[in-house]
């Protein structure tokens, strides 16, 4: 009976190490499938190039007076939006407005000052007149005595004094005409509100007039308000950063490519984007704009030094600058310094490396400041229309 037993189990036993044999193989071939399948997904083209080395970025515009004062207003604060051309920060305006008076005072005082210029001229011109008048007559005086001196009617004496009156009549001539030269100086090929005088009071309203303005500090753009450091009763000097304001339309992605991904990546390739913030659901169309100059190792505070005994590489990285699409981004707002999932769609490859065309127009600009002149001006003319009088223009006319 015991041998029965002993042959039932050898073929159980022959079975079973069949089995894990089958089973061993089987593992194996798995196994080399899947090397090559992970060697062939690394080796082989696809057409794209990942990176979540990819951040947000954007507009930091800063809010900087451009004279000094106290603040005694604050108009927005951290997370705020605003709009072009809304109030920010209001600093003291007392020294300014006593300045815009002065040289208000100081033009109306050119303007009458250049009237009375253009008085002279009309004075001396009409003394040039009466002199020129009194020396004919003086000469018609001589020229009868030199006539009665022939026949004795008259003395010598009395053509001494007649010869006199002309040479001084002359003489009076002489200056006067020197007199209107003079006064013509002043006022020739000018009318009152283009005299150097009444111009260079101008040039001092103006300025008066817009440091007056800069009292008030406006918001150059739209956007969120962020690093607020400014607080009520603070003094603050020219050019110091009171507070930023961040465009939420005016945002891209900095992606940072392996130096090896470099080789398939061109202007204008199409880029497929996700954030972190909305998930894989969101996805965001951009395009390829531009290669920065250089590594970001090159650009950084302490650059590497790589001649050295100990050098090691280390793969680097060049920053990519991606375009958003505007309605995406309207939809789904974008933050500074999120982190962002890109893939750059390589198979068209062929548009430029590198951006070579020169930008024709400027990027960004603002309008917020570009009528402070024109309201200058418009203070100049209601100025130098009140102190000119009525026949300012007929005077210069006639001078």
């Amino acid at each position: 009976m015991t041998q029965t037993n002993s042959n039932a189990v050898a073929p159980q036993a022959k079975t079973a190490e069949k089995n894990l044999l089958n089973a061993q193989n089987v593992v194996i071939a798995a196994l080399l499938i899947g090397a090559a399948g992970a060697a062939w997904a690394m080796l082989a083209p696809t057409g794209k190039q990942v990176t979540e080395d990819a951040y947000v970025e954007g507009n930091v515009v800063q809010v900087t007076p451009q004279l000094s004062g106290s603040v005694t207003q604050i108009g927005a604060d951290n997370t705020d939006y605003v709009n072009a051309g809304q109030v920010l920060v209001q600093l003291n305006e007392v020294d300014a407005q006593l300045a815009l008076s002065r040289a208000s005072a100081q033009l109306s005082k050119a303007v009458r000052q250049v009237r009375v210029e253009f008085a002279n001229v009309g004075q001396y011109r009409a003394n040039v007149t009466l002199r020129a008048t009194d020396l004919s007559r003086a000469e018609a005086d001589l020229a009868r005595r030199h006539d009665l001196a022939g026949n004795g009617a008259i003395s010598g004496e009395d053509m001494h004094h007649a010869e006199d009156a002309v040479k001084t009549a002359r003489a009076s001539l002489s200056v006067a005409e020197q007199q209107l030269a003079s006064a013509s100086a002043l006022v020739d090929q000018t009318d009152i509100s283009s005299h150097p005088e009444v111009q260079a009071a101008i040039s001092q309203l103006r300025d008066a007039y817009i440091a007056s303005v800069r009292t008030t500090l406006r918001a150059p753009v739209s956007g969120l308000v962020t690093k607020r450091n400014v607080q009520l009763g603070q003094r603050v000097s020219a050019g110091a950063a009171l507070m930023s304001i961040v465009p939420p339309e005016q945002m891209w992605v900095n992606a940072n490519f392996k130096e090896s991904q470099l080789g398939e990546i061109r202007i204008g390739q199409p880029v497929t984007l996700s954030a972190d913030v909305y998930g894989k659901a969101v996805r965001y169309s951009g395009r390829v704009i531009g290669q920065d100059a250089g590594t970001g190792n090159a650009f950084s505070l302490l650059p590497a030094q790589n001649a050295t005994g100990n050098w090691i590489k280390v793969v680097q990285r060049v920053p990519i600058r991606i375009a958003l699409d505007p309605k995406e981004l309207a939809a789904h707002p974008l933050k500074l310094g999120l982190s962002m999932h890109v893939a750059v769609d390589t198979n068209n490859r062929s548009g430029p490396v590198a951006m070579n065309t020169v930008a024709g127009r400027a990027a960004y600009t603002t309008d917020v400041f570009q009528h402070e002149l024109e309201q200058a001006d418009q203070l100049v003319e209601r100025i130098v229309a009140a102190n000119g009088g009525g026949s300012a223009k007929a005077l210069a006319k006639a001078n």
